[in-house]
């Protein structure tokens, strides 16, 4: 007899392409994720700009963990950050400017 029990796993594992140039960025990016209710794990990786996360889908969802991160200025592949969101951005996290994020990859 097998018993299929959908009930345990609420937990929803995705990856969003989040932009991104600097360690202030993924502090910013990690926060914005780990406010949205429901979400238990956000980690965002500065090469790669991927957001690894780990959320209660009873709680929240992709468009709203989205809506979050783009509310303190950061562009996803789906959703982009309004201006003035992205004006409240450090001038060294500026991802949208060519020179900035020149001047990053000489970082890593």
């Amino acid at each position: 007899m097998t018993t299929i029990s959908f009930a345990q796993n609420k937990n929803e594992r995705a990856s969003v392409e989040v932009d991104g140039v600097c360690m202030m960025c993924k502090d910013r990016i990690e926060k914005a994720a780990i406010r949205t209710k429901g979400v238990k794990s956000a980690l965002w990786d500065v090469d790669s700009h991927e957001l690894q996360l780990i959320y209660d889908a009873r709680k929240t969802n992709l468009d709203s963990i989205r809506k979050n991160v783009a509310a303190v200025g950061h562009d996803t592949k789906e959703l982009k950050a309004t201006e003035a969101a992205y004006n409240t951005v450090h001038p060294c996290c500026r991802y949208r400017d060519e020179d900035v994020k020149k001047d990053h990859k000489n970082d890593n």
